[in-house]
């Protein structure tokens, strides 16, 4: 299988000097598909239409086993198109997201991340939308509105905090039919109220894309002198020894990661691990090539 081209892993701190958000997106996309069987988000606007009697030959994953209990004949669910696939993207836009402020911030990589995700979507003719805690642009399709979701994308900035559950909350209600609700965030903020609205959400039928957008300095811990922490969202400062708290902190990390991977997978959402020092198409292939296994 082919990989991405080389344009196409452009080093995340170049992109991100890259103003012009609709170009950048094109330099992510290019070759990001290549090699793939199909399209990564082909089969989500199918929707139940009606059953019919069994007939040799039919695939049997779609005989309602239910029904032949009840009534002891066979039927097979059919399905209909829809017209086109409705998708919503939903970026934290917290300040913790802001981390770092002097290198490739996890906002800005999880902007970019939700521009190359809307393109791979929208060239298909189907719908996008975008929610922030600010920010709600329904899904739909069209070049002109997705220029306008691009648009709202680049200008997106850190904010004090974000209501993760009320965000969410409205992204899925306002989805309407069966759709695609990608969430990218660091999911720092009242983890258990964010967890309880994606499964709310994949219970009104859509499909869960969890993107965890973290940076190498939170997972590693790099610093090896006494150093001052000030939270990005309260201002309170922690004076830390370093040495003492690196093993600490880099388990307690470890498990958080790890707990929303786990509980993601138990719920049937996809999730995937963005590392903001990672070349974004390789991230964005890891996703799309375990779509394509699913």
């Amino acid at each position: 299988m082919n990989g991405p081209s080389r344009h196409a892993v452009c080093p995340p701190e170049v992109l991100a000097r890259i103003t012009d958000l609709q170009l950048v997106a094109r330099i992510v996309v290019e070759g990001l598909v290549s090699g793939l069987h199909r399209s990564p988000f082909h089969g989500y606007s199918a929707e139940f239409s009606q059953y019919r009697h069994y007939r040799p030959g039919d695939d049997l994953k779609y005989v309602d086993w239910k029904l032949v209990a009840r009534t002891d004949r066979v039927y097979t669910k059919q399905f209909r198109e829809t017209t086109n696939m409705a998708s919503s993207i939903v970026i934290d836009t917290s300040r913790s997201m802001d981390y770092p402020s002097d290198g490739v911030s996890k906002l800005r990589y999880a902007v970019i991340a939700a521009a190359a995700l809307g393109h791979l979507v929208a060239a298909q003719g189907d719908a996008v939308g975008l929610v922030t805690d600010d920010t709600f642009i329904p899904s739909k399709t069209g070049r002109h509105h997705f220029a306008g979701v691009l648009g709202r994308l680049a200008a997106l900035r850190p904010q004090d905090a974000w209501k993760p559950a009320i965000t969410l909350r409205r992204a899925a209600e306002r989805l309407g039919r069966r759709g695609l609700l990608v969430v990218l965030s660091d999911f720092y903020d009242d983890e258990d109220e964010t967890f309880s609205e994606l499964r709310r959400a994949a219970r009104l039928g859509h499909e869960v894309v969890v993107l965890q957008v973290m940076s190498r300095d939170e997972v590693a811990f790099p610093f090896h002198d006494a150093v001052e922490f000030v939270d990005a969202e309260s201002s309170r400062t922690l004076p830390v020894k370093s040495v003492d708290a690196r093993r600490d902190y880099v388990d307690a990390v470890t498990a958080f990661i790890e707990r929303w991977r786990v509980r993601a997978a138990v719920e049937g959402f996809q999730y995937t691990l963005m590392m903001t020092d990672a070349p974004l198409a390789h991230s964005l292939r890891n996703l799309l090539l375990a779509r394509q296994r699913s």
